[in-house]
């Protein structure tokens, strides 16, 4: 796991779409679960919604407090 990633997750906006300009770990699940159905979007984009939705899936959550506490 790169935690640069993890960093970005609580920082990075949603650049396109229904959640245009929302911090990517502040998605819905069924928006993520929909990329999963649909396909990851290419790119470090694709990557990091992969990971969040597996971080959901597993309801590993909690590993994003810290890291949204030291934005």
């Amino acid at each position: 796991m790169n935690p640069q990633l993890l960093k970005d997750l609580v920082t990075m906006q949603m650049p396109f779409g229904k959640y245009k300009g929302r911090i990517i770990c502040d998605l819905p699940e069924s928006y993520l679960v929909w990329f999963h159905q649909e396909g990851w979007p290419p790119g470090k984009l694709g990557e990091m919604i992969a990971t969040l939705y597996e971080i959901k899936l597993n309801g590993l959550e909690y590993l994003l407090q810290p890291l949204r506490k030291s934005k």
